[in-house]
């Protein structure tokens, strides 16, 4: 794999680590290693992953689907794979426009891959920080517009962001520059449903710089929901999520997840 500028193979990414667990080919050793070792800690962690993954394909197709939504601001894409929130979009609705959003170098240089469109739909691609949605916001209004409804995808995301980096407020701001009728859909890691598990794997994804997480618990997740109305079954495991087959048990994917509008 061509190694692109500035990227550290020294130094373990979320976004390959991601990539790594679901079985992908676009990382380094030292993500392998990473993901190796979440499995050793919490044997589930691509069991995770996956489900984290249909979480993010039956909302999209709820958004392109039943709710009609034809614009889709996707922040901490990672890398692609099958299935791409364009590829789910656009076959139910070839007119949608998606936005890519994230600052990893890897991503950055595969970011072509998600700019396959269809002729009436749109595709592209922003180097952008989640703690800047400022930033975010501007260079996504070059391909959406924001006058007019947007989901707003944030899928195992916020919980790399400490309470420091306040990540509620930057999902207030960019929901609060969002069009009514606009969604925010997102998953978040919890420490509920495997406390012992989560406290050792998040003991080591703090020595394994640049994969510290910070789990939180429902009361805190539900926070970010503030002001929005739940679509029904509201928030809980992403499993339980209009789920299309057989369910795991909540201990086996401890992540939280849902969507909600933002009112008129």
């Amino acid at each position: 794999m061509v190694i692109p500028d500035g990227v550290d193979q020294s130094r373990p990414s979320p976004a390959r680590v991601y990539d790594a667990l679901l079985g992908g080919k676009d990382h380094y050793e030292v993500d392998r290693q990473v993901a190796e070792a979440l499995v050793g800690i919490l044997p589930s962690m691509r069991l995770v992953a996956v489900q984290n993954r249909a979480f993010l394909g039956r909302a999209v197709r709820y958004l392109a689907g039943e709710a009609g939504v034809r614009q889709f601001l996707d922040v901490g894409t990672g890398l692609p794979t099958r299935d791409n929130v364009h590829d789910v979009a656009q076959r139910i609705a070839p007119a949608s426009r998606i936005v890519y959003v994230d600052n990893d170098p890897v991503v950055l240089a595969h970011a072509r891959a998600l700019l396959t469109s269809t002729p009436e739909g749109a595709t592209d691609y922003v180097d952008a920080d989640l703690r800047d949605p400022a930033a975010i916001l501007e260079r996504a209004a070059g391909t959406l517009d924001l006058s007019e409804p947007v989901a707003l995808l944030l899928v195992a995301i916020l919980h790399f962001l400490p309470d420091d980096d306040d990540p509620h407020a930057a999902v207030a701001e960019l929901m609060g520059a969002l069009a009514p009728g606009s969604y925010l859909v997102l998953s978040h890691g919890t420490p509920e449903a495997n406390p012992r598990g989560v406290d050792a794997a998040d003991e080591y994804t703090r020595k394994a710089p640049g994969t510290e997480v910070t789990p939180r618990p429902a009361e805190e997740v539900s926070r970010f929901f503030d002001g929005l109305v739940p679509v029904d079954p509201g928030l809980g495991y992403i499993t339980a999520w209009r789920p299309e087959g057989p369910v795991p048990p909540p201990d086996k994917v401890g992540l939280y997840g849902g969507v909600a509008r933002k009112p008129s």
